[in-house]
Parts: C-alpha cells; structure tokens; sequence
C-alpha cells in the first residue's frame, strides 16, 4: 500500500463519511479497501444484516445455551420480544435511579455515614466495562469514589482496601456475577466482607447484587439482607452487559448520567441498522477488518485513543472482540481458529513506546486511531505562542498516522466529537454490532465462549488435586515427598508437574505450613506439612 498526497486526499474524499446524528466520523482511506472490495463483499454484508435483524427480534443466537442475545433491547425496550422483557429492563432502570437517588441523598447510609466510596467487584464484563465507564466519565465530586477487584489476586485486592482504608463504613459494594458462582468474585465478596467484619461492620448493610434470579449469590444476598439486589438476565453476555445493571448501575452511584449513555447507544443502533453498507459505521469496521485480516486473523489490532479518558478502551475492546471472535469451530462445525488479537495504549505516550515497531518493525497489525475533536471542557493554556496541549496532541496523531502510511502501514480513524456519557453510549454500540457483523462474515458463533468455559473447569481441576495433595501431606505430617511420590500416592501420577507447582507456591505460602527440602535438581526436591 503505496499512496501519494494527492492519492490519500482522493481517497479521503471517497472514504471518509460522517455520521452527525450520532457525531461520529470513520475514515477508511488508510487502509485496502477499494470499491472492487466493496462489490465482492456486498452478499457477505447482506447476509450479516439480515442475521442482526433475526438477532434483535429475539431469534435463538446461541444455540449451545438455546438463549437469545439482546443487549440491544438494553437501550430500547420497544425492540423486547416479549413484554415481559421489556418490563423488565424498564423496571431495573427504575430501580437503578431509585437506589442511587437515595445514596446520594444521604436517606441510604453506610455504618459510618453517608457513603463516599464504592467498591465494584467483578471479573472479566462485569469488571472492564464498569471500569472503562468510570475512567472516561468519572468526575471527582459528582458522585461515589469507584475502586475496583475485577481478579482473584489477594495482594492486589490488599492494595485496593488499603486505599479505602478507614472509610469502609461509608463505602458500598457492588458485587457483579450473573451465574452467581463465578469463584473470582466469589473470592472478592469475602475478602471484602472479611475486611468489614475486621472493623467490627455489618457487609451486608454495605452491599447490592447484580446477579441472576435465583443464583447463589441471589439466594445469598437475599438470606443475609443485603440491602438491594438487581438482575442479570440469560439473554445478556457478560461482554455486552455495560447497558444493563451491570454498568448502569455503578456509572448512575458515580454521578454518571446514564440516559445519555443509553441514548447514544440507541442512537448509534439506528443509524448501524442500516442496511445500505455505505451509510452504516459498524458494517464499514467489520469490513474494514475483514480487508485487514483476510478473514482468517492473520493481523493484529492495535487500538489507540488519543485522549487519556478513553486510556481503557483497548483493554475493554480486547475482552469484546477476542471473546467474541476467538473461536475454534465456525458455524458449520469447521475447525477455523478464528480470531483478530487486540492491543493498544494511549496517543502520544505511544510515541514513545511501540510506535517505532509499528512502523519499521513486523508487519503483522492494523491499527485503529481514536480522534477526539474537542480537547477539554476549560479554557486552554498557551504553550507556545499560537498552541496548547490539546494542538501538540492532535499533531502527534497526525504525524503518526502519515509516518504509518509512509510505511505502508494501514490504519482506521474512528472520529468522536468529544467526551460524553452520549459518546461512550454511541462508542459501545458501534462495536458491539460490528462484532457481530464480523462474527456473520467469518461465519462464526460471536455470542458463546467454550474455551473460558473450558479455562474454569481447568481451574476446578487444579483445586481439587491441591486439596488431595494437602490431604495427603497432612496425613502424613513430618515425612518428605517428592512431587512424583506425592502424584503417584493420591492415584494421579500423570499430574505430577501440577503437584510440583502446587507444592512450590503452598511452601512460599507460610500460612499453609507447608515446607520445601530443595534439592538439585529442584524437581527431586522433597515436600512436607509442618
């Protein structure tokens, strides 16, 4: 890909669109694409539409779990195939509004007084988007302080406890499982509680669920008297569900003005449910990707935002679009590997980081821009004479992005005219369907995840063999065992390097009072419960 000046200003012209009811622009001209691509690609496109439509009228998407998909009702309840449905969403929006009014108003208190902070506790959807919601529209003053476990790490949920540190009693907790039995959050929920109970605090007079009618930790929060709980319904991915209770929720106790996110996603829906190709900004990335890749994932995306509020856009983008297009099988039961690896950070902290590679190293990437054309809310200060901040930053994305194309480097601009709860609304919106064209031009199942499925059955695995191994050290207290000794003697011999592992971290762990008699080599080292 070789273009002059003059080329890339025609190609400008033919590829560059704007949308100005949801004030958005997509710029196109960097890349493949021509108009031959766009001709062969049409029936592809088509298809993928009429897909969508079957998708939103309620139609079973994921077969593997015979649910429907509709995180598009989120934002538009008339669309619900059933009034039940949109009910539903109607009434959690409600309800939603309600509890945070009565937070924010002081007329629903923590033990120590109104509450100040809050505390989400998820993993994987239930964390990223949340997050990503508070990073660009979080504002100091407005609402509750967020903090965030979204791992199972101990030490990092210490670190976050240690920055709430005595103001437990004004901070409520959010925790987010639409199963109800996902373990990470499981495990945040009673380090937490574990926290308050320390300090002499009631958790469950700090606490509201989002989760599934009927789960464990529905059951939980009910039988214990939390002091709210939401729902997470089957026809919401964890991915998708930013626009549900899951996001909603935290972003309204932030001060964040929600109506205007589901406004801009609902706004964006209408304009992506257009099915003439050109006038449709969801079908033009997923084509635009397409092009990239060659159908097959053969590129990367990097994802770059030129604007520090959007910093946890690629990371919230990684979830959405790996998740959803990593995938073994297509449709027709084909082994494919599909999948479009997705990276990113910043403008210009890039420009002193990758973006040497990306432009003299391997080619194996296209990269996604993320433009913002208003540069802040307050008057800017002068620099230099005639520029600011906010001017050096749009340079650097400029000549970024033609020092890119001078290396044949292809690149898409994904332009927002500023910072809002509308824009994060259109933003989500845009690329929740146009992974789902993707997924229909690939021909692939965008909406079931076997392989994390198959990651927590793992996980169970290795914590049943830890607590056999624990057994059978702690039958045996004082006699040493190599790992081999230690597999071969609870029946499971092919598992021995997952006991070697076991055993090396329980005896870092003193706690566990497990200890390691190392040998050399390390493998023959011999293991013992104190």
């Amino acid at each position: 890909m070789n273009y002059s000046k003059a080329q890339l200003w025609e190609r400008f012209q033919k590829y560059y669109t704007e949308f100005p009811s949801i004030e958005l622009a997509l710029d196109l001209s960097r890349t493949g694409i021509t108009e031959d691509f766009f001709a062969q690609m049409e029936p592809r496109i088509q298809k993928a539409f009429a897909a969508m439509d079957a998708l939103e009228r309620g139609g079973i998407a994921n077969p593997d779990e015979n649910r429907m998909v509709g995180h598009y009702w989120l934002r538009n309840p008339e669309l619900s195939p059933t009034a039940e449905i949109r009910s539903a969403i109607e009434s959690t929006l409600i309800k939603i509004k309600s509890l945070t009014a009565a937070v924010l108003a002081g007329k629903i208190v923590g033990f120590s007084g109104k509450f100040e902070n809050l505390l989400v506790i998820g993993i994987g959807g239930s964390a990223l988007g949340p997050q990503f919601v508070s990073s660009a529209l979080g504002e100091f003053g407005t609402g509750l302080r967020s903090f965030f476990f979204d791992n199972t790490d101990p030490d990092g949920m210490q670190r976050v406890l240690a920055q709430i540190k005595s103001a437990l009693g004004r901070t409520l907790c959010v925790v987010i499982s639409k199963s109800g039995g996902t373990k990470e959050t499981r495990n945040g929920m009673l380090e937490a509680k574990a926290a308050y109970e320390s300090t002499g605090l009631q958790f469950e007079k700090h606490a509201v669920a989002v989760t599934g009618e009927g789960s464990e930790l529905d059951q939980f929060a009910k039988t214990s008297g939390w002091l709210e709980r939401f729902p997470m319904w089957d026809w919401v991915g964890g991915r998708t569900s930013e626009l549900s209770a899951v996001g909603l929720l935290p972003a309204a106790l932030q001060g964040i003005d929600v109506d205007a996110m589901l406004a801009g996603a609902k706004a964006c829906d209408i304009t992506t449910r257009s099915h003439q190709t050109r006038e449709n900004p969801s079908a033009l990335l997923a084509l635009a990707w397409y092009e990239a890749v060659g159908g097959s994932g053969s590129k990367n995306m990097v994802v770059i935002p030129y604007k520090d509020r959007l910093e946890l856009f690629s990371k919230y983008l990684q979830q959405l679009i790996m998740e959803s297009i990593g995938k073994e099988k297509d449709l027709d039961g084909r082994v494919v590997n599909q999948g479009i690896s997705v990276f990113g950070n910043k403008g210009a902290t890039d420009q002193h980081s990758y973006v040497q590679q990306l432009r003299d190293g391997l080619s194996d990437f296209f990269l996604t821009f993320i433009e913002v054309f208003v540069d802040q809310k307050c008057s800017p200060v002068s620099v230099e004479p005639e520029a600011t901040s906010g001017d050096y930053l749009s340079g650097f994305f400029l000549g970024t992005r033609q020092a890119l194309i001078e290396s044949g480097r292809s690149s898409i601009c994904v332009s927002i005219r500023d910072i809002s709860a509308f824009s994060v609304g259109v933003l989500i919106a845009l690329y929740e369907r146009a992974v789902g064209f993707y997924a229909s031009l690939v021909n692939i199942n965008a909406y079931h995840q076997p392989g994390v499925e198959a990651g927590k059955k793992a996980a169970s695995t290795v914590l049943n063999l830890q607590k056999k191994v624990m057994a059978f050290l702690t039958t045996n207290t004082g006699k040493q065992f190599s790992a081999l000794e230690i597999a071969t003697g609870i029946g499971t011999a092919d598992e021995v390097e997952h006991v070697f592992k076991i055993c090396r971290r329980l005896s870092e762990n003193k706690v566990r009072k497990v200890s390691m008699a190392k040998t050399s080599p390390i493998f023959a080292s011999r293991f013992s419960s104190q």
